[in-house]
């Protein structure tokens, strides 16, 4: 009498527990989607002269009402930070501007060196 173990049926479970892990794993994602508040009114920022950009309903940014592309966005903000480091870059986008733009542009900002970026937004009473 030979006792030798099959394993044939246990590889096939296997398998077939891989290839459902394998589906249903890229569904399991943590994200919530929710919807962000307006923001309470805050103090304002000390009066210091600050660059504006901002981002309008197209997607379009202006620099202190002065249109920019996204590099040119980035060669402004350098100049900037050169000849100040210390200035400031006040932030404003278009409610229904993506939020992919908005971080570019803020991205742009860092990468130029401004590390003072204020992000207006519109207080809760308005």
């Amino acid at each position: 009498m030979l006792s030798e173990i099959n394993i044939t049926p246990l590889v096939d479970v296997m398998l077939v527990l891989l290839v459902a892990f394998i589906v249903t794993a890229p569904l399991l994602n943590n994200a919530l989607h929710v919807k962000l508040p307006k923001t309470e009114s805050t103090a304002p920022a000390p009066a210091t002269k600050t660059v504006m950009v901002s981002i309008d309903a197209h997607g379009q940014i202006y620099v202190d009402r002065e249109t920019r592309t996204l590099e040119q966005l980035d060669a402004a903000m350098r100049a900037l930070a050169a000849r100040d480091p210390n200035s400031g870059v006040s932030l404003q986008a278009d409610a229904s501007v993506p939020y992919g733009t908005v971080a570019k542009a803020m991205a742009a900002i860092e990468h130029a060196g401004v590390t003072k970026l204020a992000v207006l937004t519109e207080s809760a009473g308005a």
